[in-house]
C-alpha cells in the first residue's frame, strides 16, 4: 500500500507536482531551451548526463521543497540515478519532502479514431516491482485525445484504466493522464466525452482504493469538479500542454481544487549559463507563481 505520510501530502498539500520526466524525444529540446545546443553532446549518454544535471541543479535549488513542490515526476533513467550519492527518489523524499512519481509509458502509437493510445509496456510489471524497491509513491502515464470522438475516447480512457489497475496491484498510485490537445477546435466536446469515460473508469475502482488524474486545463472553468470531489480520486493536476506559463496559472488558478503539473512552464527561463544565484532566484519565483495559483483555485 503507499506511504501513507505521502498520501496524505499528495491528498491535501498545497503545492503542485513538478514534472521533470522528458524522455528520449523530448531530451534535446528540454536542453536546446535550457541554453545546451546539440553540438554540446555527441552521444546518447552524454545527452542524458547533462540533462541529469539540470534535473539535478532544479532538485536542489533551496526553492524545491515540499512547503510548495508536493511531487515530482522522474523518468526511468533519473530514478536510477543518484544526487550526491544518494538515489533520485530517496533525496527528493527524504531530503525535500518531495514526494516522488515514474512515468511508466513507453510513447504514443498512431492517431486511431482521434487519439492517440499509449503504445505496448509488455516489460511494465519488472518496472513497477523495481520502482516500488526504490521508493516511487505513484506513475505517470499519458495518451492523447486530438478529436471529440467518442470511440477514441472512450477506448483511451479504457486503456488507461487498465494500466491504472495494474499500476494499483503493486501498491502505487497511478496518475492517469489522458491529455486533450490544446489547439483542438472541438476541445470543448472532448472534455464533456473524458469526463463522462473517467467517471466509468472511476466505478471499477475498488472503495479503498486511489487514482490521481492529469488533465489539460479545460475550456469551461471547473468542468471537473466531479472529479475533484470523487472519493477514488486522490488528486486532480493540470498539464500546460503548450500554454504559456503566465496564462496557464490564471487558467488553472479558476479552477477549484485542481493543482498543477507542469513541465516546460516549470523550466522556462531558467537556463545553464545562469550562475547559482540567479537561477535559484528565477526557479524560486517560478516556484511561487504556481504554488500560488494551484491553491487559489
Amino acid at each position: 500500500m503507499p506511504n501513507q505520510t505521502q498520501a496524505e501530502q499528495m491528498r491535501a498539500g498545497g503545492g503542485f507536482i513538478a514534472a521533470l520526466d522528458q524522455s528520449g524525444g523530448s531530451t534535446p529540446k528540454a536542453l536546446k531551451l535550457y541554453g545546451i545546443e546539440e553540438d554540446a553532446y555527441s552521444s546518447e549518454a552524454e545527452m542524458f548526463d547533462l540533462i541529469h544535471q539540470m534535473r539535478a541543479r532544479i532538485i536542489k535549488s533551496p526553492a524545491f521543497t515540499g512547503d510548495k513542490v508536493i511531487g515530482a515526476i522522474l523518468f526511468e533513467m533519473t530514478m536510477d540515478r543518484d544526487i550526491d550519492g544518494t538515489p533520485t527518489a530517496t533525496y527528493l523524499w527524504e531530503n525535500r519532502k518531495v514526494v516522488p512519481f515514474l512515468k511508466v509509458d513507453k510513447g504514443l502509437a498512431d492517431t486511431t479514431d482521434g487519439v492517440k493510445l499509449m503504445k505496448p509496456m509488455p516489460d511494465l510489471d519488472a518496472l513497477l516491482e523495481k520502482a516500488v524497491s526504490k521508493g516511487i509513491f505513484g506513475t505517470k502515464m499519458r495518451s492523447v485525445v486530438d478529436a471529440a470522438n467518442p470511440t477514441g475516447i472512450a477506448a483511451n480512457i479504457a486503456q488507461q484504466f487498465e494500466i491504472g489497475h495494474q499500476i494499483l496491484g503493486h501498491g502505487l498510485v497511478p496518475i492517469i493522464e489522458p491529455e486533450v490537445t490544446i489547439s483542438i477546435p472541438d476541445k470543448a466536446e472532448a472534455e464533456e466525452i473524458v469526463l463522462a469515460e473517467i467517471l466509468k473508469g472511476l466505478d471499477t475502482v475498488a472503495d479503498d482504493r486511489q487514482v490521481m488524474l492529469k488533465l489539460s486545463l479545460p475550456t469551461v472553468a471547473n468542468h471537473y469538479a466531479p472529479l475533484v470531489d470523487h472519493p477514488r480520486v486522490m488528486r486532480v493536476v493540470a498539464l500546460s500542454g503548450g500554454y504559456a506559463r503566465d496564462e496557464a496559472n490564471a487558467m488553472l488558478a479558476r479552477n477549484r481544487g485542481i493543482i498543477a503539473s507542469f513541465s516546460r512552464a516549470l523550466t522556462e527561463g531558467l537556463s545553464a549559463q545562469q550562475s547559482d544565484t540567479d537561477f535559484d532566484k528565477v526557479l524560486a519565483e517560478t516556484i511561487a507563481a504556481t504554488h500560488a495559483a494551484s491553491v487559489a483555485g
